[in-house]
């Protein structure tokens, strides 16, 4: 039977504080330590459920390449779903009266970090497919559309005040809105018609199905996020003449529009161009999607943070990328 002398110091104070803790919560510390000492050694694939997340992989059809459709999606929802992670660590910041120039600095470096990851994969899609089979397993996946990330929506929300995900055409009209305004504006924001037939102009399927699923919770999430996205927390702080917080949370600030409302969309302009674009006619996207001028930012200029942009920065957006990624001009 060990005694005080089989164990080192460290291990009794640490049982020591254990026990304290466990008394302080009215629970017996022996309890628990016969579950540990009962209990299995954790394992990787156990710790990240490894057999589920490789069992959610379901083709519905025969291409092989629709696997990589398939697991392409479901990292690019995963990392959002780190994203939305560091958003909510803002909002409860916020809301606590606790948000200090250094932490929002680190939450949107690392949103930054993770939307880079993204754009920097994408290649993933644009080149590592077969287009012949692309174009027919895609065929089946009607109305299903990457335009249904309801995740995607939620950065969007997260990011900046809901005027600036109006449709560019009711942005100047809703800027500055109240929380009160946020059901009137919420009706105008620019994916609505970035879903509406190519046509006729009416709201496809796949906008339809979005809109029944995801708008009460999307509202939801506009007014909790009213005052504690990142436009707003950044408005809220205030700067000392000398801190050094301020220039480089204006970059990151800058650099998270370019991934969000530059880089992101128009790697997927360039996929759709890659697989969807024929003359004289133009393959429509799976959902009915108008992704010609959905896609390009120059058509519907999201932008978070204007405020941190020049007059010409705010006039020529996207269009840098746009040259010489699709057109091959680097000036």
């Amino acid at each position: 039977m060990p005694n005080n002398k089989d164990f080192s110091p460290e291990i009794l104070d640490k049982l020591n504080a254990l026990q304290k803790k466990y008394a302080a919560m009215g629970q017996d510390i022996s309890s628990y330590l016969d579950g540990l000492l009962y209990a299995d050694f954790l394992t990787y694939w156990d710790y990240i459920n490894l057999d589920t997340l490789l069992n959610l992989q379901q083709p519905i059809t025969p291409y092989p390449d629709e696997k990589v459709f398939i697991i392409y999606h479901q990292i690019t929802e995963l990392y959002f779903k780190l994203c939305l992670h560091e958003f909510d660590r803002v909002a409860h910041s916020v809301k606590a009266g606790e948000l200090t120039p250094g932490f929002l600095l680190e939450r949107v470096r690392r949103i930054n970090r993770y939307f880079e990851a993204l754009t920097s994969s994408f290649d993933i899609m644009v080149d590592g497919m077969d287009a012949g089979e692309f174009l027919k397993f895609r065929m089946s996946l009607l109305p299903a559309s990457g335009f249904q990330s309801a995740q995607y929506r939620k950065i969007e929300i997260c990011s900046t005040s809901i005027d600036r995900i109006a449709h560019q055409n009711h942005r100047e009209k809703f800027s500055n809105p109240s929380i009160e305004d946020l059901p009137h504006v919420f009706k105008h924001l620019y994916w609505r018609e970035g879903a509406s037939e190519l046509k006729s102009g009416t709201k496809t399927l796949t906008l339809k199905q979005f809109e029944k699923k995801y708008d009460s919770e999307l509202l939801d999430m506009a007014e909790e996020y009213f005052s504690a996205n990142i436009r707003s927390a950044a408005a809220s702080l205030t700067f000392s003449s000398d801190d050094k917080f301020k220039d480089e949370l204006r970059h990151e600030m800058r650099w998270l529009d370019v991934n969000v409302n530059i880089n992101w969309t128009l790697a997927h302009y360039k996929s759709a161009v890659r697989y969807l674009q024929r003359n004289p006619e133009d393959i429509a996207a799976t959902g009915g999607t108008n992704w010609q001028k959905y896609l390009p930012p120059r058509f519907q200029k999201r932008i978070f943070f204007p405020e941190l942009w020049s007059e010409q920065e705010l006039e020529d957006w996207g269009k840098t990328w746009v040259k010489k990624e699709i057109f091959g001009i680097n000036s």
